[in-house]
């Protein structure tokens, strides 16, 4: 059972980091704080990319020509100057090569003494995709999903997505003949590296023609921020506030299990994005719902423990859920063999601790807020 009361905070909390970053304020912030002027072409790439070209919108009004690239069910109504299309995350479908040649094409058509503001946030790197000639989409899905089963961390796996493809680490923009390129970037990588958010779609060259902008806009660090300012303003002490979630869920449920065992009471906030190694046909569920479930193996027992891991764009892998709750009595005698199967959302499901927010306009990877009382 998970306390209603600590369930309620912890979300609040949660959910107080993710405003703090969502794509509408982040980009209208930029945008004023910046001085960017008005361009002739927007690209908006990324699980935030509505959100982010809607800022765009506000900011400078509608009529200027964009292109929008998301995923699936993470649209909302968009000006008639806006283009937008739908694909996969986070292996890439036929749609996404749809959206990479548009990018592409854009991009290269441009007039000289263009201006381009390019919007890009975490997911562009599969919902984009522009192969080498000679790969197949069959091929890019089976390196994608590879790379997913044996727990890539994003820098590994952006790193094989630019050499797989022709729009990836600098090379979109390479063919830009304009006069300036401003990126408006939400970082979803560690060290907040232009050149691995995306695989470096919205990333210059290294020898390149035109003026270039870029600005990180939205971060993990700015969401702890919030959610432990929030956690402040209601009272609580923050023990915690760390961007360390970066090895397998397995060994970070270890030592953080460790850590909430031993703690005195107050709230724990980390930040970053865990991996894992998938087994052969693996089960429901994502990272944050397997270290979810890691973790109420590492602190069963503990009394007036409430732990939620969620992922910051409201998607957990390819599920509906952003992550789970845990706590002292979450973990159950068949909770291991659900482990095993990398079942672990089902067991969620069925123990009423799944977290579903639905999309959220951002993706600054995954926040783990652990209160104890």
């Amino acid at each position: 059972m998970l306390d209603a009361t600590s369930k309620s905070y912890i979300e609040d909390i949660w959910w107080a980091g993710v405003k703090a970053v969502r794509g509408t304020e982040s980009v209208l912030k930029a945008l004023k704080e910046q001085q960017v002027s008005r361009p002739d072409q927007i690209i908006a790439v990324g699980k935030a990319a509505t959100a982010m070209a809607r800022a765009a919108m506000d900011h400078f009004g509608a009529g200027i020509p964009t292109l929008v690239v998301t995923k699936y069910d993470h649209t909302e109504a968009l000006p008639n100057c806006c283009k937008v299309i739908e694909a996969a995350h986070p292996v890439p479908d036929e749609n996404s090569l749809v959206a990479g040649y548009e990018i592409h094409k854009t991009v290269r058509t441009m007039p000289e003494n263009s201006h381009l503001l390019m919007l890009v946030s975490g997911g562009a790197s599969a919902l984009a995709e522009f192969p080498n000639d000679g790969m197949t989409l069959s091929g890019l899905m089976a390196e994608n999903q590879q790379m997913l089963a044996q727990g890539y961390d994003i820098h590994a796996m952006n790193a094989r997505r630019k050499e797989l493809s022709q729009i990836k680490g600098g090379r979109l923009l390479a063919t830009f003949q304009g006069e300036l390129v401003t990126t408006l970037a939400i970082s979803d990588v560690q060290g907040d590296d232009l050149s691995v958010i995306g695989s470096g779609i919205g990333d210059a060259p290294e020898f390149y023609r035109f003026s270039f902008d870029p600005f990180i806009v939205a971060s993990n660090a700015i969401a702890r921020h919030a959610s432990a300012k929030a956690a402040t303003g209601m009272g609580l002490n923050v023990l915690t506030n760390s961007e360390t979630l970066y090895a397998d869920v397995y060994e970070l449920a270890a030592s953080i299990g460790k850590t909430l065992r031993h703690a005195p009471p107050g709230l724990h906030i980390w930040g970053g994005e865990p991996t894992i190694v998938l087994p052969p046909d693996p089960g429901q569920g994502g990272r944050n719902q397997a270290l979810a479930l890691a973790l109420a193996r590492e602190v069963s027992g503990i009394i007036g423990l409430t732990i939620l891991v969620a992922g910051t764009d409201g998607t957990d892998g390819p599920t509906d859920a952003a992550g789970g709750f845990a706590s002292g009595a979450t973990w159950s005698e068949d909770a291991a063999r659900f482990m095993r199967q990398a079942d672990a959302g089902r067991f969620l499901e069925h123990a009423g601790a799944l977290f579903k927010s639905g999309p959220t306009g951002t993706n600054v990877m995954d926040l783990l807020i652990a209160l104890k009382t």
